[in-house]
């Protein structure tokens, strides 16, 4: 399996930008292939990476679970559900993109739940770095991609309710018994170290903080990628040299 990086935050504190730019900065590291899931319902990491999506597992699962003769005949329905997800994969130029969407049916989706598992785990397998923009509940990580990760990184603002939310995420890790080897803490949108106190009830490792970036608050307001940044934006800047805390092996 590769390295896996779980990204996870409340709403609004910039998650989905740092994931984006984490897939950025591990292609332009030339680290290895590269696995972007967007996990989160809103589904927003292809509009930050620049890609249009079309088919999200969400979408295949509604398909199987509620119209389960849509299985061909001579198939099982664990090799179309792996076939499925595999031709939903956006493969991009040094990177790959699955977006996992949320099923809407009435459909009983406890089945394809458990053969989606197995699919995901299979195709992590090929790529040497996944990062995956979770929704704050994890529950992608919990349920239906894989049940471990390398790198938990908690977004967070710096505010009250955001260093909360990283708390609770922390403990939705122990609540699901999630296998996490390291729990990072990362502050965006913030020029100032946070109190170490604060930080030291959390239990996460600090890793620094993401200053204000006006170029990444313009493309977020136009709906643009984080590739048209300049290389050396504030915030890739500042990224950059702190990522080597997220994606160490060692």
């Amino acid at each position: 399996m590769g390295y896996t990086i779980a990204v996870a935050g409340k709403g609004g504190t910039g998650k989905t930008t740092i994931s984006a730019l984490l897939v950025r900065l591990l292609k332009e590291k030339k680290l290895g292939s590269i696995l972007a899931v967007d996990a989160d319902p809103n589904s927003n990491l292809g509009e930050a990476l620049g890609v249009q999506i079309n088919d999200t597992v969400g979408g295949i699962l509604d398909k199987i679970a509620v119209n389960p003769e849509s299985v061909p005949q001579g198939m099982t329905k664990d090799r179309f559900l792996e076939y499925q997800v595999q031709s939903a994969v956006y493969e991009g130029q040094g990177f790959d993109l699955l977006s996992m969407g949320r099923p809407e049916g009435s459909g009983c989706y406890c089945y394809v739940n458990n053969v989606l598992r197995n699919v995901i785990g299979k195709l992590v397998n090929d790529y040497d770095y996944i990062v995956i923009d979770n929704e704050a509940g994890l529950e992608h990580l919990s349920r239906r991609t894989t049940r471990s990760a390398d790198v938990l990184l908690a977004v967070s603002d710096a505010t009250v309710v955001g260093l909360k939310a990283a708390g609770r995420i922390a403990e939705i890790v122990k609540e699901l018994n999630i296998k996490i080897k390291r729990e990072l803490l990362l502050i965006n949108r913030w020029d100032q170290d946070i109190e170490n106190e604060k930080i030291k009830k959390l239990n996460f490792e600090y890793i620094g903080n993401v200053p204000v970036d006006k170029e990444i608050s313009a493309i977020s307001l136009n709906g643009n990628s984080v590739w048209e940044l300049t290389a050396n934006a504030i915030g890739i800047d500042a990224l950059r040299k702190i990522g080597e805390k997220i994606w160490q092996t060692n």
